[in-house]
């Protein structure tokens, strides 16, 4: 992956060095450490230069991304993928419901990883996998992917300091009461196993959760969730303390009656683009078995 960024200097630039600046803009102290082994990767006015350098207004910085290296452990598999939005820095995919985000001893070759290793091999490109917001296996919808380790960096930061702003639609059991609220209750592992979390007041980690009613349906509702942590399994085991759990959840309530996977979509992203600064929201409508559920229970 090859990427160059041109950053124009002004007087409120003036006395920073350039690592200083790049920090300011977001670059992590590792993608500082591998831009330094990358040839000409720094150039202050068309020359190369070190990073301890003063900036001045006028001044013109030249990052020059370069990176050879391949996710070597993912197989290019051509599957389907679902691109709304790609940019020089950034892949936002709409991912369905059954595809892993990683592969696994068990998934090996359908994974959203995979399908994407098979979309970069057919352009030439080299292929490094960085999936900013991963989600289980059989949730559906939009997640972002970074195409270079300065996009990644900065988007790892967002994650941290909850600047990406998720929202989930779910289908669950009975009528939630109130119509909205938020949801504040500690997650841990459960005792004797590796998979399933519950809520643990004791030692487990602060999660907090939003939600609104979108539609009241036959003996179920339709929910929109607005995450503010991002914890293992947290809406899914969220709306089951609440008394609402989510159909079709194999590990939390497993109620296949309408649907076979967790009723649960990633249908709303909001962040501020890495590289741009720009305020992007993208928006994927429910997938057809979620719909199909709503259709057939509709009052």
């Amino acid at each position: 992956m090859e990427r160059i960024l041109h950053y124009s200097l002004t007087s409120e630039n003036e006395g920073y060095k350039i690592s200083q600046y790049l920090r300011h803009l977001g670059y992590t102290g590792q993608n500082l450490t591998e831009l330094k082994k990358m040839p000409k990767s720094i150039l202050l006015n068309g020359e190369p230069c070190y990073m301890n350098r003063i900036l001045s207004a006028g001044d013109v910085l030249t990052v020059h991304i370069q990176e050879t290296g391949v996710s070597e452990q993912v197989v290019p598999v051509d599957l389907p993928l679902s691109i709304v939005y790609e940019d020089e820095d950034i892949l936002v995919v709409d991912k369905p419901a059954g595809m892993p985000t990683h592969p696994s001893m068990n998934n090996y070759t359908n994974s959203l990883a995979n399908a994407l290793a098979w979309y970069y091999k057919e352009q030439g490109k080299p292929f490094i996998f960085r999936c900013t917001n991963r989600l289980d296996r059989d949730t559906s919808g939009l997640t972002i992917i970074a195409k270079h380790m300065v996009s990644s960096g900065i988007l790892a930061g967002n994650v941290t300091r909850h600047d990406i702003h998720r929202e989930y639609m779910a289908i669950v059991s009975g009528h939630v009461m109130p119509s909205e609220g938020r949801i504040e209750a500690p997650l841990g592992r459960k005792e004797g196993s590796i998979i399933e979390r519950t809520v643990d007041w004791g030692n487990g980690e602060y999660a907090s959760t939003n939600y609104r009613v979108v539609k009241y349906l036959k003996d179920h509702t339709l929910v929109a969730l607005r995450l503010e942590t991002g914890r293992t399994h947290q809406i899914r085991i969220h709306m089951k303390y609440l008394g609402y759990p989510l159909i079709g959840d194999y590990l939390y309530n497993p109620d296949m009656r309408y649907i076979s996977r967790q009723a649960l979509h990633s249908a709303r992203l909001s962040f501020v683009h890495p590289m741009t600064k720009e305020a992007m929201t993208f928006e994927a409508q429910l997938p057809e078995d979620m719909q199909h559920v709503v259709d057939v229970l509709t009052l």
